[in-house]
């Protein structure tokens, strides 16, 4: 049976345990702060870019781009971002399940590049080959320059036709309780080239009615060269904001394991003092009953 001694010896460790949650939550919170203002104005600056594009598609002709050209889904390439760093729930463990799930549909084993430490040791354990890492990108700020690096060689992949599409796998920030997974298409490049051409006839409730026309945009250069170097700038702004997502989702996550983490700290040292208390007590009666049973004897 535990003694008083080992009751208060274990109530300090977990006391010590939930400064370190608390203090951690704290930090949590406020790199959360500065991650969803970065995410948040991230967000609508990409919107506008695909507006932009398909304004430009119907100026210019752009079917031959190599962005834009569609293969058989042969080989793939698969970017997973997941965390540098533990304690935040189960945000890794979603996110690599599932890529699993992904991977496994797949007919032959695409290409892997990882970005995040977790997810580069999950495939080393599991002995899969990756084809690039970039790790401790979300120890510090996340740059614009992470995402052009990464961009530059995934799009030289695609142009020299080594892959056939281009998948995306990250957690997606929607609340400080929840994140979103989230399996998005990055290549080739869908939803730019316009179904329709201004103008065009569409029928609503049985009734023809002209389609809305797109913003008229006035360019100082060739639609064709702006399409042409707004498309790999596409790219990046969409895995820049890729990346400050899974930022964003990943410090919710651990500051809401780490307010968790506290609470149950809490509880944890109101049941030890009461067992302490407990053990105490009967510590104390025990005497009361030697003493009296010694002066009984006497």
């Amino acid at each position: 049976m535990p003694t008083l001694i080992d009751y208060r010896r274990r109530i300090r460790a977990v006391q010590n345990t939930q400064k370190i949650t608390r203090a951690m939550k704290l930090v949590s919170a406020a790199r959360l702060r500065r991650a969803q203002a970065r995410m948040f104005s991230a967000r609508p600056y990409a919107r506008m870019m695909l507006e932009v594009l398909r304004s430009l598609a119907q100026r210019a002709e752009v079917r031959a781009h190599p962005l834009l050209q569609k293969r058989p889904e042969e080989r793939l390439l698969v970017l997973l971002l997941t965390g540098d760093r533990g304690l935040c729930g189960s945000f890794n463990t979603n996110i690599l399940r599932l890529a699993e799930e992904f991977l496994a549909r797949q007919a032959s084993a695409p290409l892997l590049i990882t970005i995040g430490k977790k997810g580069r040791d999950f495939y080393r354990r599991h002995r899969r080959e990756i084809y690039a890492e970039y790790i401790n990108l979300f120890l510090r700020r996340v740059e614009y320059a992470h995402a052009r690096s990464i961009a530059a060689r995934v799009i030289d992949l695609y142009t020299q036709a080594e892959i056939d599409a281009v998948y995306l796998i990250y957690n997606e920030f929607k609340s400080v309780l929840a994140q979103r997974l989230i399996v998005e298409k990055l290549l080739p490049i869908e939803g730019v080239l316009p179904t329709r051409m201004a103008g065009a006839i569409v029928v609503k409730g049985g009734a023809a009615a002209p389609l809305a026309a797109a913003v008229d945009y006035i360019y100082e250069q060739p639609p064709e060269a702006i399409f042409a170097s707004l498309l790999p700038r596409h790219i990046e702004v969409q895995l820049f904001r890729a990346l400050l997502e899974s930022a964003a989702a990943e410090q919710a996550a651990r500051m809401m394991t780490m307010d968790a983490a506290t609470n149950n700290a809490a509880e944890m040292i109101d049941q030890l003092t009461l067992e302490m208390n407990k053990v105490r007590q009967a510590s104390i009666t025990r005497e009361i009953i030697e003493v009296v049973s010694a002066g009984a004897a006497v």
